[in-house]
């Protein structure tokens, strides 16, 4: 059978990898309350074990294939193998060529593709692979484009390379395709070692085939090391495969070639049924087969030994890099990362589109609404003011639309910081700058029209300081959800807290329950509403030099002041918001 993708051979690839491990035991550990324990009043510290003295080896040319029932520890084995071990207690070794892994080192010859792809649905195929290159590589935009033109080929995409990514039943591609993109996502640095949870996973059998003879591919004419996790294979895919590490309970039953895994079953008793794989079958069968037992060892961490390794890797001619470096300046991360922003927002219907769409509506309906109030006297103050509570609650309540894509944003920032592709500080930055412009042009959408249509101060600085204030709210109240979608760990938890917040900020700002009233101990909301100070900005640019001001108990000197506190809002939760994206990564590469 013809390939449906080709790889062709690497020039002058010059190390060989071959990861192992011994003993590796992996216990998860939590605090629960058990009855036996004073039902329940203290917290006992109960250890699950997901792995047990497992001893297997993944070696070079070669695709191994991690396989199992559900819950034996499959996908914790791999993480481990690909230097991302979560919290728990990790005995055992973790060596590569023989030498304790050193994480940070690791990642860099490594690739991790997670079973959940975690892609940008608007960017294009092309756009995807090149941002990922120019992250990630030391190198020139040009030379980025011709190395990721050669992966898309190798990766069979070309039919493909102009098409959006999508998301759900929306995808421009199909399943087997995003699953190609991912894996090429991981191949632009040319990892020596590939490393895949579930590759074939919710593909139809022609995709996961072509998947996986992809992989074989490379081990064939790159030489990578390749280890993956897999679930149901059919026997064209069993094929591809040249080494199995069978787990059960947390314990390896098998690990060799398919041929003595048959050999194994036999030996057991067991008659493989026609027209069943040896895998599917060995799977079913695996709680009764006999563990293979190997000697225990002293407990020993499977990191920690960076100057063996990195001593080791750089005498097998490997080229070399500080664990703390980047590929490129922080003011390259930020232009880069600003560009595919941009993209991002100008195609995400929900936050351009149909956001300049809802201002404009909106500016129109509400300047219909109050149609020339500003010219009315005493009755029009009140409506005015009525009017300027109103405005600010519309536009700080619609804030929340933007929270789908930060999280979004969050998961694929946490992957690929996690592969040292760009700095959290970098992301910030750029996330920052792109809003800037995008929601000046939303807050002029709004201002015009319910500007002069209200009938408010018929002066030019009058209607330029009210466009100032709409995008500074706007600006806050951007940086409000995105300070807390870094905290929240769902949609539904941000939306909660986010509305839960913008309500108090409402009642605490002076307008529905004047400051005298507001108790003593909840002052200090009155001080931190997003509500109080653009309100105050507004009043005072429409009635300066009306006594009206003084009877609200308001200076025109607070024109400035207020709009300096707005700008410290932006810059507070904005830096709030990096360091926690910042711990949650630190977490995550850690």
């Amino acid at each position: 059978m013809e390939l449906p993708v080709k790889a062709p051979i690497s020039g002058g690839r010059k190390i060989s990898y071959r990861l192992e491990t011994k003993n590796l035991s992996y216990r998860l550990c939590g605090n629960t309350p058990t009855f036996s324990n004073l039902c329940g009043l203290l917290n006992e510290k109960e250890e699950k074990v997901i792995l047990k003295d497992v001893s297997c080896e993944a070696r070079s040319a070669e695709i191994t294939a991690i396989a199992g029932p559900s819950g034996a520890g499959k996908t914790t084995l791999l993480e481990i193998l690909a230097g991302k071990v979560s919290q728990g207690k990790v005995s055992g070794q973790v060596l590569v060529n023989g030498r304790p892994m050193d994480g940070p080192e690791y990642r860099r010859i490594s690739g991790f593709v997670p079973q959940e792809d975690a892609l940008f649905p608007f960017l294009t195929v092309q756009e995807t692979l090149t941002y990922s290159a120019l992250l990630r590589l030391k190198t020139r935009r040009k030379e980025a484009v011709e190395k990721v033109k050669k992966l898309i080929e190798e990766l069979g995409l070309e039919h493909i390379v102009n098409s959006r990514i999508g998301k759900g039943s929306r995808s421009g591609i199909s399943g087997g395709e995003r699953r190609r993109v991912s894996i090429g996502v991981e191949l632009v640095h040319d990892p020596n070692v590939i490393l895949i949870d579930e590759p074939t996973s919710g593909l139809d059998s022609a995709s996961a085939l072509q998947v996986v003879m992809l992989l074989k591919d490379m081990t064939v004419k790159q030489g990578k090391t390749i280890v993956l996790t897999i679930h149901q294979p059919g026997f064209r895919i069993l094929e591809q495969i040249n080494r199995i590490v069978l787990l059960s309970n947390g314990l390896v039953v098998q690990n060799g070639s398919v041929d003595s895994l048959s050999q194994k079953i036999k030996f057991s008793g067991h008659q493989i049924p026609r027209r069943v794989n040896v895998l599917e079958y060995a799977i079913d069968i695996a709680a009764s087969l006999e563990p293979i037992v190997t000697q225990s060892c002293r407990e020993i961490s499977c990191y920690g030994h960076g100057k063996t390794w990195k001593s080791c890797y750089s005498n097998a001619g490997g080229e070399f890099h500080q664990s703390d470096s980047h590929s490129n300046s922080l003011l390259e991360e930020v232009q880069i990362l600003g560009q595919r922003s941009c993209k991002n927002i100008f195609r995400t219907k929900q936050l351009f589109a149909t956001r300049a769409l809802q201002a404009s509506i909106a500016g129109l309906i509400l300047g219909s609404i109050y149609l020339n109030v500003g010219n009315q006297k005493q009755e029009g103050k009140v409506l005015r003011t009525g009017f300027f509570a109103f405005t600010l609650t519309f536009l700080l309540s619609s804030t929340t639309e933007g929270l789908p894509i930060f999280l979004q944003d969050r998961r694929i920032l946490m992957r690929e910081t996690s592969r040292r592709a760009y700095r959290v500080l970098s992301y910030v930055l750029a996330d920052t700058i792109i809003f800037i412009p995008f929601l000046l042009i939303i807050s002029m959408l709004f201002a015009t029209p319910v500007y002069w249509l209200v009938g408010l101060r018929r002066e030019l600085d009058g209607f330029l300081y009210f466009s100032l204030v709409i995008w500074i709210v706007l600006l806050m109240s951007n940086s409000f959800v995105a300070c807390f979608s870094a905290l929240v760990p769902n949609f539904i938890m941000g939306t909660s807290v986010i509305s839960g917040l913008m309500g108090s900020f409402f009642l605490f700002s002076g307008y529905f329950i004047a400051k005298e009233r507001i108790p003593v101990y909840w002052e200090f909301m009155h001080y931190l509403s997003l509500f109080k100070y653009p309100f105050e900005c507004l009043m005072i640019n429409e009635y300066r030099g009306d006594v009206f001001l003084k009877e609200q108990d308001l200076k025109e000197s607070q024109k400035w002041s207020n709009l300096g506190i707005m700008a410290s809002f932006i810059v507070g939760y904005r830096v709030l918001g990096f360091f926690i994206l910042w711990y949650r990564c630190y977490r995550t590469k850690s």
